[in-house]
């Protein structure tokens, strides 16, 4: 859960969805460095962005890159859930190998178009090609197929449909499923805030939770990406 970003988020809200309560445990800055290289942000930085994320009930610190039954006996799980994608430790073992034998492993799609390795290369090569400017009216995914938009969260094998920018797709139907449908109700004291939230971190968090303490309902407004 480095530089934490909506794919992690949808990866929660489908585990979450598998079971009534979800503990979720996010590996320390030593133990990601020891089997796969050093993170982004700090222990503590992640563990803070995972805690606010709506559908994890609990979140275990410094849990170990590779899951054992003795570790979700500890923790009262029934079963382990990750993303259709291989995970592998330092000497090249699956890290979910133990459960998937004992039949307590579950998988979740993997969102295709994001991830922290793409944010982090967008960074050092300074790119502005995931940017597509799109014409007054229309809408992000307007050019692409509708039978493509099933990929939004298809397996890690799925193909972009134009590998030069981000293929990101926030259909209305996922939109949905992270809205919770509140509306404010009469005699509410409504606060705004807005602002670019870009690589969305625990000083956004922190920044949110303040400006919900001020009112009763809080409206958060995103700038486009043109507007930025």
């Amino acid at each position: 859960f480095d530089m934490m970003h909506f794919g992690h988020a949808n990866a929660l809200r489908q585990a979450r969805a598998m079971g009534d309560y979800l503990v979720v445990g996010v590996h320390s800055d030593a133990e990601i460095e020891k089997n796969k290289g050093p993170t982004v942000l700090k222990e503590q930085e992640r563990y803070a962005a995972v805690r606010a994320c709506k559908w994890v009930d609990e979140v275990v610190e410094d849990a170990p890159y590779v899951t054992s039954l003795e570790y979700l006996d500890k923790y009262n799980c029934d079963f382990c859930v990750h993303g259709d994608d291989i995970t592998t430790s330092a000497d090249g073992s699956d890290c979910y190998q133990a459960v998937k034998d004992a039949n307590r492993y579950r998988e979740c799609k993997r969102t295709q178009g994001v991830s922290t390795t793409e944010l982090v290369g967008r960074m050092l090569l300074m790119t502005r090609d995931h940017l597509t400017p799109q014409k007054k009216g229309s809408s992000a995914i307007s050019s692409i197929k509708a039978d493509n938009l099933d990929t939004f969260s298809a397996g890690s094998s799925a193909e972009s449909p134009n590998t030069s920018v981000s293929h990101f797709l926030p259909t209305s139907k996922r939109i949905a499923q992270f809205s919770e449908g509140k509306e404010p109700k009469p005699g509410d004291k409504i606060v705004y805030v807005d602002g670019t939230f870009d690589l969305f971190h625990v000083g956004h968090i922190e920044f949110l939770k303040k400006a919900k303490e001020l009112g009763d309902f809080l409206i958060v407004g995103v700038h486009d990406d043109m507007v930025i």
